[in-house]
């Protein structure tokens, strides 16, 4: 359902004038990272012996999966699948500190049984053992050097993007509170222009249609006083919502000759075209002209019915 069916039942003019369309969206490169960091992860001696950091990089990964499914805003799904990556990567390292500690646990127990055994077998293998536990103990200190170099640099990390996922949030925070009062400034221009026009959706557009009593004293087509007041409301909406063009169209009753009635109804058009000019909307982007009586909505026969032939039709293109 358009904006304009919203607000009027069917006859608004925002909705008319700009729909959102949506298709499917791929997964940003960041979000098949984080992923892929994960699979490894868990595919690692991570999953048996620091599950509970694991456990967080998952937490991490939903987290940014969430905001990819829910549409989000797509920089913020992509730093939350960042986030996500580094706590994958922080968990897989530390999954390899513990099982080279596993590894180093072995070796001392292979060392101490070793120790037991007699003979020159024995002490060959004790050698052995000695050397491979102190190559295992430089491993692991290293391996910790670099599991601790990788935290501090996540952490800091992590707290950059922590603060720019805050401040991309406050902008939408302050996007949205726009738009709220866009919406708002809106609906109170429609609300005043419906008292004295008529909104409807047709195929050539949204049309608006002004009374000429409201706008024209009889004959004439000098816009009177409480003519530019609601004009001032045409414009505000239209300037509020956007729009590709506008044909402003004159129309007269039958009463008089034809071709009078169709310079009448084009002097009364370009009027309304210059006045909606000088309120602001852009001139290359709206057109006058002068229908004349060729297309009566009602019967010329009786005063009402003049009176509702006698109008302008402004007819809006949506962006």
């Amino acid at each position: 359902m358009t904006r304009i069916s919203r607000t009027f039942a069917g006859l608004t003019l925002s909705a008319a004038l700009g729909s959102l369309a949506c298709g499917t969206t791929l997964a940003p490169k960041e979000l098949m990272d984080a992923r892929d960091a994960y699979d490894r992860a868990a595919k690692g001696p991570a999953a048996k012996l620091t599950p509970a950091q694991l456990d967080t990089a998952k937490q991490a990964l939903d987290q940014a999966e969430t905001s990819f499914k829910d549409d989000g805003d797509e920089e913020v799904t992509k730093t939350l699948a960042y986030i996500a990556m580094r706590k994958a990567q922080v968990a897989a390292a530390q999954g390899e500190v513990a099982a080279a500690a596993q590894r180093r646990d072995q070796a001392a127990r292979d060392l101490q049984a070793a120790q037991l055994a007699e003979g020159d077998k024995a002490k060959k293998s004790l050698a052995k053992t000695k050397a491979e536990l102190e190559e295992e103990k430089r491993k692991l200190d290293a391996e910790r050097k670099q599991a601790e170099a990788d935290r501090k640099l996540t952490a800091a990390e992590l707290a950059k993007k922590d603060q720019e996922v805050k401040k991309t949030q406050k902008q939408l925070e302050e996007e949205q509170k726009k738009r709220a009062e866009t919406e708002k400034r809106l609906s109170a221009a429609m609300a005043s222009l419906a008292e004295v026009a008529k909104i409807k959706e047709e195929k050539r557009g949204v049309v608006i249609t002004i009374s000429g009593e409201v706008l024209f004293a009889s004959g004439k087509y000098e816009l009177l006083p409480i003519a530019k007041s609601k004009l001032d409301d045409v414009a505000k909406a239209l300037k509020e919502q956007g729009f590709k063009a506008i044909l402003v169209e004159g129309h007269t009753d039958s009463r008089g000759t034809a071709k009078k009635n169709e310079e009448l109804s084009f002097q009364r058009a370009d009027a309304v075209r210059a006045y909606l000019v000088s309120q602001g909307i852009p001139s290359d982007k709206i057109k006058a002209t002068g229908i004349g009586p060729s297309r009566p909505i009602a019967t010329n026969d009786t005063a009402e019915g003049r009176a509702n032939n006698r109008r302008v039709e402004l007819i809006v293109t949506p962006e």
